[in-house]
This record gives structure tokens, C-alpha cells and sequence, in this order.
């Protein structure tokens, strides 16, 4: 399935990759600390200027994904990755604005 290349797949790995490297940014950052992935969403949730700080570190994820497939020459894979990017990285501009 990950030697196709579709935009859809691209669109999916975009959005999937952000949230798995928060999953290990939190076992690698918070988990040893003893906090639970509740208390740290709820920590995100009353201090909303770490948001986009997570993001951004998140999608570095993305960066590397976007990468690997353009060196594998999955153009429209790579394509749909960079349109995912891109909207978060819009995202995060509103939410540094907000």
C-alpha cells in the first residue's frame, strides 16, 4: 500500500504522521515524567501558546515522510504530503495570530 502513488495515500500520511509523532514525542518527553496523555492534553488545553509549538515539531514528522517519498519518486504521494503540510502550516499561523 506504501508503494503507491496516489495523492490520497499522500493526504492520509500528511494528516496520520503529525498525530503518531506526538504519540512518541509524548512517550519520549512526558510519559517518563509519570503524566498521563490526559493530563498533558489538558495541559495543551489551559496553556494555548504551546499548541502551536507542538505542531510545528510534529510536522517535522512530515518533512521527513515528504522526503523519503519524493526520493522514491511518488510525486503525487509527496504532493498530497506538501497540501497537508501546508494546511497545518496555516493553521498554525491562525492559531500564533489568535
Amino acid at each position: 500500500m506504501l508503494k503507491q502513488d496516489k495523492l490520497s495515500l499522500g493526504i492520509i500520511l500528511g494528516l496520520l504522521t503529525p498525530f503518531i509523532a506526538f504519540l512518541l514525542y509524548y512517550f519520549a518527553v512526558f510519559y517518563p515524567k509519570g503524566q498521563s496523555l490526559g493530563d498533558v492534553l489538558t495541559q495543551f488545553k489551559n496553556n494555548s501558546y504551546l499548541i502551536p509549538k507542538i505542531i510545528s515539531i510534529c510536522l517535522l514528522a512530515n518533512g521527513i515522510v515528504f522526503y523519503l517519498y519524493t526520493r522514491k519518486r511518488r510525486d503525487l504521494t509527496a504532493r498530497g504530503i506538501f497540501l497537508v503540510t501546508l494546511l497545518y502550516a496555516i493553521v498554525i499561523l491562525l492559531l500564533k495570530i489568535i
